[in-house]
């Protein structure tokens, strides 16, 4: 059997674009069919139905609507697939074949589709050109055409911040072998590119044709072999997935990771930087608490600005002296705010305007969108302050393009290019003749329906339409005795007859005629205006950004007047005081009148803090309020304090909280040592750390080595730190190590419950109250008793035996400066404890037990 043209001509484009799934459009569906139609069945649930192809089964086949493709489309990106959008490329005539072509490939990280992206989250691709341990990195986000590059020195150590920090969609690559021990630290999906595209002089042609068309030159990075690889493959990949529509990418920007505090993965989840939680939600964050944007645009951003603080001195106080300005001039700001909201995602709508996809409604959008843009750089006019500045010479009001997209787009112009109406009356002189000829034939038809009803006597006969047979004229098997002879029979119904008249005839042809003449200019006078909002894109995506700059400043403007934030002074290196500092979200959830502050002084006397007090008394909410005190304030936000004078530190570690990587296969314990690992390999003496529970995953004596070590190793390279723990031995290195001093979170006693004062002040604590907090905790009455029984006996004998943290700082006395050994702290407890044995008072019982339990702790040792 010969297979039909029609699948032939599918399993040809198939062929072409076997990596993706192919949505094949016959008429309003797009199908799938074969191993694609099996395959999207299972992971969209549809019917699984069959087609005849001439085979000698039929082929399996499933479709989705088009008009409501995106909604079926996301699912599949969603799970990571790609999707090969074949169109219909001429009108079904029934003649002949359908011209068909792929138009366009859809793949994770090169969705425009606004239904199918988060508005306030970018959405980026990135794409490495690997050799050794080094590589080139580029990165796009195709909604908005920004488009930036920048050298990783060493992919071991830093891939996994940098994917933390763009959270991309896709990861482009030339071979996924070049991933071979670190795909672990890869949570998206990985495509293989053209190995070609990788080729330096393949790749610098892709860019030099890219930017030559667009008349703006060379992206400026010959000579740097690595970036020139990634940019030029990843705009290879783009131009072959998106079939050349890349407009709105005007130029290559080089990311300057110098200019930014460097917050990998561990810090940004624990700080709850953009998503708080285990549901990893926005609610809950500290992003959450600032944003106050009013656009899209503007929120995604504030959230940059939040995932990368500064590091020049001299841009963080411009941002401050913006936001100052803003958050003393109330009414001006809420002004601008009001201006601001009725701006449309300018950034957005560039990616449609360079893929001819932007719609007539989006037009109207565009002009009240721009129509914003005098009016606030009046505003602006007497804000001269910081950044507020760069924002109004950003601004284009475009009077030009905003007076024709006023003049040209009714107001009622529809979603879709092809059913008329687009254009106001008056706009275009031969349009409004076809309109005004299309509407007079629609009364001439209403007209003849009501002669033909008088002279005929058929009450009920009506002139209808169809698309194939044109104007008829309907009359039911009741009246067919009254059908005059100069009617001509045109269709047989099961209840009626549909018949023509030479008149009907000639007033088709001049209303058909009116109609898609007008359709058919109506387009063409759309394509000029899309063409002509081309033209713009270098002004519209600077004014985008001016506006989007503005809403973040006026955001972070306004959640400092809110939350009674101030600003903070910034010095190059020195102390961290804040005076009644606070946490931001915190206060946000228990209310500021509950909320208690605290201050904070860490010098070059007490730059290690050694932070003791009981469980549940607030140490890690005083430790990150801290830390986000100090990012805040590198992002150019107020921060919430009454005073607050702050260094510029160069990166946030943090170790905090209990978690196992079954997936990397890693326990509680190896998690933690290789975030512990990972600090003291990268901190410096800018960075602040904020360390809690240091060695708990571990036993009590291996923990304590540990923390005890790593407070001796931190404390000499002189890092900013809160260090809190429940190893209460620790309190002893207080005046012994240069650095370090002690802090305790209060907590008050009444009877057998606990009080937290949640205020912290020098020394150190003792106890935890850790069997107080399970009781609060909800723990059987029972089993809280019997832990008090136990608790008790092991503070007596915890007394007899001695200090632990103080047998290590003798042993260490004794062996002048070198490091004690683990094996020492062990053998220290069991001579203290052997010192302490009244042998004479022991019974024999007693003497057993002992001697059962000095062997057990001596083969441990």
């Amino acid at each position: 059997m010969a297979i039909t043209p029609m699948m032939q001509q599918y399993l040809t484009i198939k062929e072409e674009h076997k990596d993706a799934i192919l949505f094949f459009r016959l008429g309003d569906f797009y199908e799938m069919f074969f191993e694609d139609a099996v395959l999207t069945s299972r992971e969209l649930e549809l019917t699984l139905t069959g087609k005849d192809c001439g085979l000698a089964e039929r082929a399996p086949m499933c479709g989705v609507p088009y008009h409501a493709v995106d909604t079926y489309l996301g699912r599949l990106i969603q799970k990571g697939y790609k999707v090969a959008i074949c169109e219909q490329m001429t009108d079904p005539d029934g003649k002949g074949l359908v011209e068909r072509a792929v138009t366009r490939v859809v793949t994770p990280g090169t969705v425009i589709e606004q239904s199918m992206l988060e508005d306030r989250e970018p959405s980026y691709i990135l794409c490495l050109s690997i050799k050794g341990d080094r590589a080139g990195a580029a990165f796009c986000d195709l909604s908005t055409g920004e488009f930036w590059v920048y050298p990783i020195a060493s992919i071991k150590n830093r891939l996994a911040e940098e994917l933390s920090r763009l959270n991309p969609r896709e990861l482009l690559v030339a071979s996924r072998a070049q991933l071979m021990g670190i795909s672990a630290q890869i949570g998206c999906p990985v495509t293989e590119g053209n190995p070609g595209s990788f080729v330096y002089k393949n790749a610098l042609a892709a860019l030099n044709a890219h930017f030559a068309a667009l008349e703006t030159g060379s992206p400026g990075l010959k000579g740097e072999k690595l970036l020139v690889e990634a940019a030029g493959a990843l705009m290879r990949y783009l131009t072959d997935t998106q079939k050349n529509a890349l407009g709105h990418i005007l130029k290559i920007k080089r990311f300057e990771s110098a200019r930014y505090m460097t917050i990998d993965r561990a810090a940004s989840t624990s700080l709850e930087l953009v998503e708080a939680g285990r549901a990893r939600t926005r609610k809950g964050s500290l992003l959450w608490t600032l944003d106050k944007t009013v656009t899209a645009m503007g929120g995604r951003m504030l959230r940059s600005w939040i995932e990368q603080p500064l590091l020049d001195k001299a841009e963080i106080e411009a941002r401050l002296d913006a936001v100052a300005h803003l958050k003393g001039n109330a009414i001006g700001a809420e002004s601008l705010r009001e201006q601001l909201r009725g701006v449309y995602d300018v950034e957005r709508l560039l990616s449609r305007i360079a893929y001819d996809s932007v719609t007539p409604r989006e037009c109207l959008s565009l002009a009240r969108s721009l129509s914003a843009v005098p009016y606030v750089k009046d505003l602006l006019r007497d804000m001269d302050a910081g950044a507020l500045s760069a924002v109004d010479a950003l601004l284009d009001p475009m009077e030009a393009l905003v007076a024709l997209l006023d003049r040209a787009i009714s107001p009622d112009a529809p979603v879709s290019v092809k059913e008329g109406g687009i254009f106001r009356a008056g706009y275009e002189e031969r349009l409004d003749r076809l309109r005004s000829a299309a509407t007079d034939g629609k009364n001439w038809i209403a007209q003849l329906e009501q002669q033909e009803r008088d002279e005929t006597g058929i009450k009920n006969l009506k002139i209808g339409f169809n698309r194939v047979f044109g104007y008829y004229i309907e009359v039911t098997r009741s009246f067919y005795d009254l059908v005059p002879y100069r009617y001509v029979r045109k269709q047989t119904l099961a209840g009626c007859e549909r018949f023509v008249t030479q008149e009907l005839k000639e007033i088709e042809k001049t209303v058909l005629g009116a109609d898609d003449q007008a359709m058919r200019l109506e387009y063409e006078l759309f394509s000029a205006i899309r063409a002509r909002l081309k033209e713009a894109l270098p002004g519209l995506q600077a004014t985008a950004q001016g506006l989007k700059t503005l809403d973040a400043l006026l955001s972070l403007a306004q959640a400092a007047l809110e939350n009674d934030y101030v600003r903070p002074d910034i010095h190059e290196d020195g102390p961290i005081e804040i005076e009644d500092g606070r946490h931001p979200v915190v206060e946000q959830a228990i209310g500021r009148e509950r909320f208690v502050p605290n201050d904070t002084r860490i010098t070059d006397e007490s730059r290690l803090m050694i932070i003791t007090g009981p469980n549940m008394a607030g140490k890690s909410t005083y430790m990150r309020q801290v830390a986000l005190i100090a990012l805040m304030a590198q992002v150019g936000s107020f921060v919430p304090a009454r005073t607050a004078r702050l260094p510029i530190v160069d990166r946030i570690f943090t170790r905090i909280g209990a978690s196992d990587d079954l997936y990397g296969g890693q326990s509680t314990f190896m998690v933690e040592m290789t975030e512990m690992a990972n600090i003291l390999k990268h901190m410096t003496d800018r960075s602040l750390l904020i360390l809690d529970e240091v060695g708990r995953g571990t036993s009590t004596f291996d923990g304590l080595s540990i923390a005890w070590a790593a407070v001796e190793h931190i404390a000499g390279k002189r890092a900013k730190t809160l260090f809190a723990t429940h190893y209460h031995e620790l309190s002893e290195l207080e005046g012994r190590l240069d650095g370090v001093a002690n802090y305790r979170i209060t907590a008050r006693e009444q009877g057998e419950d606990v009080i937290f004062l949640r205020k912290i002040v020098p020394g150190g604590a003792d106890r935890s109250f850790g069997v107080a907090v399970a009781s609060l905790a909800g723990l059987p009455s029972s089993l809280i008793a019997r832990a008090r029984q136990i608790m008790a006996r092991l503070e007596v004998e915890g007394e007899l035996g001695g200090s632990i943290g103080r047998s290590i700082l003798d042993k260490r006395k004794n062996a002048g400066d070198r490091q004690i050994r683990l094996n020492d702290y062990g053998a220290a407890e069991l001579a203290e404890e052997l010192k302490k044995v009244d042998v004479m008072a022991l019974t024999p019982v007693d003497a057993l037990n002992m001697l059962y339990t000095l062997v057990e702790k001596a083969r441990r040792v």
